[in-house]
């Protein structure tokens, strides 16, 4: 296209020339002109344009790149943190079956061991009346026997002392 310009420029003044002798108007002329005007400003503006067009598209495409790059990242984190609140989730429910399990092995242990303690507290009381039945018939014995120790010095018969002794038992 260069080479059409400069041939167009050199050949214009030959072919469009005006004569003043004629009394047209120079509107092809001038036409002719703009054109020529036009031509060289898209020869010298062309390059400067499509390198400022270019580099403005490559940088739209790099910060496209850049988005795109992010919008990975972006949705590689969430893939990561839903797999994680998984995870955890998981983990929540294994922790609540054991600690179900767990707090029925201690309420199970907790039972036995207070069936164990009644069952000791039971013989220990069992013992403990034995032990005041024991002491009160003692007592008795002894109350009854000091009695007849006491009446036999008064020259009691056989049948008296068994009397006291039916009454005191009784």
């Amino acid at each position: 296209m260069g080479k059409l310009v400069i041939a167009l420029l050199a050949l214009s003044p030959f072919l469009f020339g005006s004569e003043a002798a004629e009394a047209s108007t120079d509107i092809v002329q001038r036409t002719v002109n703009f054109l020529v005007f036009a031509g060289i400003l898209v020869y010298l503006l062309a390059e400067p344009i499509k390198s400022y067009f270019g580099g403005r598209s490559s940088g739209i495409a790099n910060e496209l790149e850049k988005v795109q790059e992010r919008l990975a990242e972006s949705k590689r984190l969430k893939e990561s943190a839903e797999h994680k609140i998984e995870e955890a989730t998981q983990f929540v429910n294994e922790l609540m079956e054991t600690t179900k399990k767990e707090c029925k092995i201690l309420s199970d242990k907790i039972a036995s061991q207070c069936e164990q303690d009644l069952d000791v507290m039971h013989k220990q009381s069992n013992g403990l009346m034995e032990l005041e039945k024991r002491q009160m018939v003692r007592s008795v014995v002894s109350e009854v026997m000091d009695q007849v120790m006491s009446a036999s010095d008064a020259s009691m018969n056989s049948d008296a002392m068994t009397d006291i002794l039916k009454k005191k038992v009784a």
